[in-house]
């Protein structure tokens, strides 16, 4: 593995470390700091001519983070490696992909054509908002999921509820179906939808919920928790119509403005995440164990080393972790 090299943001050094880790390699050496004004100083401390670079970034705000990952890949390419790929484990501004009302931008097509511009020869990604942005970049572009990840985790807490026909998959909403589909018929669940209809921009008004989970454990699967209303608001009208517990899958924890304190105060018995995002220390303090963190970074790993030797990536969606 002596031409990969893995290339550390600020974003989530834990993340980028653990993937490392995983691999077997040091990171590559860098300095990354700030000028006295903020801006963002970047300079690559090892010698990566020839290199098959991987830069280890997600875009959550503050905007500095996509800011970072471009002027990193702009420093790869000027230092003349042969191949940088961005892994991108959340990625940010995705929740605006199509014009569906007048004067608004398509974010998650102005930030792929920023990360196409500044030089990543390639993006890997985990959980699009919409699987749609895959295409907007004019790369190759590696879109995972979390399932396998999930599917794990699962078999080794409820195995025997599964066994059971006790579990059920949950959409928090009629869009994400496809969402749990993978996830439902590979473990042999049936699944139920809770209609939403958004109102404004982060708050949901639950409807009514289509299929059955009485007697059931309920599991949401969601690839953003941001403020926490829809997936509390969803456990609520599972709880009313009979479910005996509320777990929820999340691959990107957010967290912002009420999300802990509305969890905290929520009838969700059990929220798991990835590590895509710093898990804020505040949700640790308040949820205690109702939190799990699952690493995203063996999936990530072998998707890097896969890449690297220029093999398949959709066998991991087949992998046990």
């Amino acid at each position: 593995m002596n031409e990969l090299k893995i290339i550390i943001g600020r974003s989530n050094e834990s993340l980028g470390q653990a993937i490392a880790s995983y691999i077997g390699i040091e990171p590559t050496k860098l300095l990354l700091t700030n000028f006295s004004d903020g801006e963002i100083r970047v300079q690559i401390l090892e010698n990566i001519r020839g290199k098959d670079v991987f830069i280890v970034e997600s875009t959550q705000p503050p905007a500095e983070n996509i800011m970072e990952v471009l002027l990193l890949i702009d420093a790869a390419k000027r230092a003349s490696a042969r191949r940088v790929t961005a892994v991108i484990p959340y990625f940010g501004y995705a929740r605006q992909e199509r014009k569906d009302r007048p004067r608004v931008p398509i974010s998650a097509k102005l930030v792929a054509n920023l990360l196409v511009a500044a030089g990543a020869d390639r993006i890997l990604t985990v959980d699009l908002h919409s699987p749609a942005i895959q295409g907007f970049f004019d790369v190759p572009t590696d879109h995972l999921t979390a399932d396998g990840i999930f599917r794990d985790f699962l078999l080794s807490r409820m195995n025997d509820e599964l066994k059971r026909g006790e579990v059920v998959f949950v959409s928090p909403d009629i869009g994400g179906v496809k969402r749990i589909e993978p996830l439902a018929k590979e473990l042999g669940a049936p699944i139920a939808v809770v209609y939403k209809r958004r109102d404004a921009p982060n708050v949901s008004s639950v409807m009514f919920l289509v299929g059955e989970v009485d007697g059931k454990v309920a599991i949401i699967r969601d690839d953003i928790i941001d403020t926490g209303g829809t997936i509390c608001s969803a456990a609520k009208i599972l709880k009313e119509n009979g479910a005996k517990a509320v777990f929820s899958l999340v691959t990107h924890p957010l967290l912002s403005g009420p999300a802990v304190e509305r969890l905290a105060q929520s009838t969700l018995d059990m929220l798991a995440v990835t590590d895509t995002l710093p898990l804020k220390s505040s949700a640790r303090e308040n949820l205690g164990e109702r939190i799990t963190v699952v690493s995203i970074a063996p999936l990530l790993a072998e998707a890097i080393k896969s890449i690297h030797e220029e093999k398949s990536v959709s066998v991991l969606f087949e992998m046990k972790f």
